[in-house]
C-alpha cells in the first residue's frame, strides 16, 4: 500500500520537472539571485560584496575558485565558525578524492544542499524512470546501493565522510525503507568486510534496483556469483530491473552487466552525481544523454575549452551554450561553492531541453605530442577493440611514453576479465579506432614519424584493485584515472 502511494507522489512530480524545463533560465537566474541574497552576510559574501550585486554582470566579478582557493573558508566552517561559505553552521563535510590523488576535499554539505539538491534531483530521477517506464516493479523491492566507504568521523565540531554516507545518514524514512544493506554496514569502513556483508545481507531479498561505481559493483556482483555458485544475478534477484550508474564511464562494463543477465533484460540509468551536487540524469530509455537538473540549488556556468587550456575570459551563463562545445563546467550552490571549478568536461547535446554528455576530467587527457586524446574517445577506442577482439576490460589507464629521438607513443596499462587472444588486433583496433574519432591523433600518427603505435601492458588480475587497497583508496568514491599527460602517475603502477 505504501509503496503504491509513494509511486503515485513520485510519478505526478513529472509536471514540475516539466515546468522547469519550460523556463530553464528563469529558474536559473532566480537560483542565483537567492543563493546571492541568503548569503550576503557570510564572511565571503562580504568580502565579495554580495550585497552590491544586481545583476549576472556584477555575479562574474567574483573569482572563479578551486578547492585550494575555498579552503581556509572550509576550515573555518569544519571548526564550527557560522556563516562562513553559508548563512548558518555547517555541520556535515563530503570527503572527497575521487580519483587517486592524495588530497582529500572536504566538500561542505548544508540542510538546503540536501533536501533542495540531492534528495529533490532523486525524487525526479525517479519520477522521470517512473513516467517513463510505466509497469516498473522497482519499489516492490529495495534498493541495492553500494556507496563509497560510508563510515563517518565525528571531528570536534562536524562529521566528514563519503557523500554515500552522508546521505545514508539524513536519507527520510520512506527511502530508509527501501533500501539496502543494513544502516551498519553501509558505514563500515573496511570494504572487503563491507562486501562479504552486503552479500550476506542482500542474496535472499527482492533486489529491484542497484545503484553504484560499475568498478565496485562488479567487484560485489563477482563475488555474490562465485559465492553461490551461479552465472546469472537473475537467478539470485529475479525481480532485478535496474542498474543505476555514474562516477566513471559505463560503456566499458556494460558487456560485463549484460553476461550478468543473460535471462531477459535489465534497464540502465545513468546519473549525473557528485559531492557538490546532483547535476543530472539520463531522462529516455533510448537516449544516453543527461537531463540537466536547473533548479535544484545550482546556478551554471561554462568555460569553453579550446587547444586543452579553459578560456575563462569566455565564460559564460547557460543560456549561452552551444551545442558540441567542449565546455568545463563551474558551479555555485546552496552548499556554499561560489564560482567552483568541478573539474569535470562536458557538451551539452540539446538546448531544449538542456542535455549534456560527459566528456570527461579537466585533467583526463593526453596531449604530450598534440594528439589532444580525451577520455570519451579513449572509452570508444577501448570498446571498439575489445568488440573486434571479444575481450572484456576490468580497467585501464593510459598516458604518453617518450623515446630518445623525441618521439614517443601511448602505453596502455589494461586489466582484462576476458583478454583478448591476438593482443596485437587489439592494440590495431585501438589505433585504428582513435584515428577514426579524432584528427588530431591521426595526424600526428601519420607515417608513424612523432607517435609511433600504442604499446600496451596486461596487468594481473586484480591489479588495480590491489593498487587502490595498497594506496588505502578502496571504496565506491575513489577511481583509476584514465588519461595522463605525463609519467607521473605510470611510474607508481610499475
Amino acid at each position: 500500500m505504501l509503496s503504491n502511494l509513494i509511486g503515485i507522489k513520485l510519478k505526478n512530480r513529472v509536471k514540475l520537472i516539466e515546468k522547469d524545463i519550460q523556463n530553464p533560465i528563469q529558474c536559473q537566474q532566480n537560483i542565483m539571485k537567492k543563493n546571492i541574497a541568503l548569503a550576503k552576510d557570510t564572511m565571503f559574501g562580504n568580502k565579495h560584496n554580495f550585497q552590491q550585486i544586481k545583476t549576472y554582470n556584477d555575479f562574474s566579478k567574483i573569482p572563479t575558485s578551486n578547492y585550494n582557493d575555498l579552503r581556509h573558508y572550509v576550515e573555518y566552517a569544519q571548526n564550527n565558525k557560522p556563516d562562513i561559505l553559508w548563512p548558518g553552521k555547517t555541520n556535515w563535510f563530503a570527503k572527497s578524492s575521487g580519483t587517486t590523488s592524495n588530497t582529500s576535499k572536504f566538500i561542505p554539505v548544508t540542510k538546503e544542499s540536501l533536501e533542495l539538491g540531492h534528495f529533490k534531483a532523486g525524487k525526479d530521477m525517479l519520477s522521470l524512470y517512473l513516467n517513463n517506464n510505466p509497469n516498473s516493479k522497482i519499489l516492490t523491492g529495495k534498493s541495492l546501493m553500494v556507496g563509497g566507504s560510508t563510515n563517518i568521523n565525528k571531528d570536534k565540531n562536524s562529521y566528514s565522510g563519503d557523500l554515500s554516507g552522508i546521505i545514508i545518514k539524513n536519507l527520510p524514512f520512506w527511502v530508509q525503507w527501501k533500501r539496502s544493506p543494513s544502516m551498519q554496514t553501509a558505514l563500515l569502513e573496511n570494504w572487503d568486510k563491507k562486501i562479504k556483508n552486503i552479500i550476506q545481507e542482500t542474496k535472499n531479498k527482492n533486489i529491484t534496483s542497484i545503484s553504484g561505481v560499475p568498478s565496485w559493483t562488479i567487484i560485489i556482483i563477482n563475488q555474490l556469483l562465485k559465492k553461490m555458485n551461479l552465472n546469472c544475478l537473475r537467478e539470485v534477484w529475479p525481480n532485478l530491473e535496474l542498474y543505476m550508474h555514474g562516477g566513471i564511464s559505463f560503456a566499458n562494463y556494460q558487456h560485463s552487466f549484460n553476461n550478468y543477465i543473460n535471462t531477459g533484460e535489465i534497464n540502465y540509468l545513468e546519473l549525473y552525481n557528485a559531492s557538490e551536487g546532483f547535476f543530472g540524469t539520463q531522462c529516455e530509455n533510448k537516449h544516453s544523454d543527461l537531463l540537466l537538473f536547473i533548479n535544484h540549488g545550482i546556478f551554471y556556468e561554462l568555460i569553453p575549452i579550446e587547444n586543452e587550456c579553459e578560456k575563462e575570459d569566455k565564460i559564460i551563463p547557460l543560456e549561452g551554450a552551444k551545442i558540441n562545445t567542449l565546455y568545463s563546467i563551474v558551479i555555485s550552490t546552496n552548499g556554499g561553492l561560489w564560482r567552483y571549478k568541478i573539474g569535470d568536461t562536458i557538451i551539452f547535446t540539446s538546448l531544449k531541453p538542456y542535455k549534456i554528455k560527459i566528456i570527461g576530467r579537466t585533467q583526463s587527457f593526453i596531449n604530450a605530442f598534440g594528439e589532444e586524446l580525451h577520455e570519451d574517445v579513449a572509452n570508444k577506442g577501448i570498446q571498439h577493440a575489445c568488440n573486434n577482439t571479444q575481450s572484456i576490460i576490468c580497467e585501464y589507464t593510459a598516458g604518453p611514453l617518450f623515446f630518445a629521438d623525441k618521439s614517443g607513443c601511448h602505453e596502455w596499462y589494461i586489466e582484462f576479465k576476458k583478454p583478448p587472444r591476438d593482443v596485437n588486433k587489439f592494440i590495431l583496433s585501438l589505433d585504428n579506432k582513435l584515428k577514426e574519432l579524432n584528427s588530431d591523433y591521426a595526424a600526428k600518427r601519420k607515417n608513424d614519424i612523432l607517435l609511433k603505435k600504442p604499446k600496451m601492458k596486461i596487468m594481473k588480475e586484480n591489479f588495480f584493485y590491489d593498487f587502490l587497497r595498497k594506496n588505502r583508496k578502496l571504496g565506491g568514491q575513489n577511481k583509476i584515472q584514465r588519461l595522463h599527460n605525463n609519467r607521473s602517475f605510470l611510474s607508481k603502477l610499475i
